[in-house]
């Protein structure tokens, strides 16, 4: 049984877009990483990204529309990289034993990336009331005045912040 993705790119389309630009790809993110098993591997994530959501560019556009979704895979990594370390160096620090597990790890450093693409999907406003909120225990009077803002502003907010974190929690 095969299983074909919803709109699919046509094949031949995508092995020729493929063929005419994932070298260029792979010379352009080697010149800018410094690392060619890193440029080979966002390349295929490229047209992975591509194959997966359906959409081919035009072909006056195929290289811009490459190299965007290609930048944005390094910024993702970068981002995870970022996450991983803050993380592990703040474990460094404690004794073995208590030391997490390399599975607990894992598990952490995901739910972390899972926060931090919340908070990056929140609009500026709302990010900071929750951030106000839970960082530095304000209360919404004190966000309200803080951001220069109603109480009610704030309390619309920070539902906005709550459902988001409750989608982040239960939406596996």
């Amino acid at each position: 049984m095969s299983t074909a993705f919803p709109d699919a790119v046509p094949s031949q389309d995508l092995h020729e877009l493929y063929r005419d630009h994932a070298g260029w790809l792979q010379g352009w993110l080697r010149r800018r990483l410094g690392d060619r098993e890193r440029a080979a591997d966002i390349t295929q994530d490229t047209f992975l990204r591509l194959l997966v959501s359906g959409r081919l560019p035009s072909v006056d556009e195929g290289r811009s529309y490459l190299a965007q979704i290609a930048r944005n895979l390094v910024i993702d990594q970068w981002r995870r990289q970022r996450i991983e370390q803050a993380y592990l160096d703040s474990i460094a620090s404690l004794p073995e034993p208590q030391s997490p597990s390399l599975e607990t790890r894992a598990i952490i450093i995901e739910t972390l990336l899972q926060i931090d693409a919340m908070l990056d999907g929140m609009p500026a406003k709302v990010r900071e009331a929750f951030l106000l909120s839970q960082f530095e225990g304000l209360t919404y009077e004190q966000i309200a005045e803080r951001l220069q803002v109603s109480l009610s502003s704030v309390q619309k907010y920070m539902t906005r912040a709550i459902q988001a974190c409750y989608l982040v929690l239960y939406s596996e």
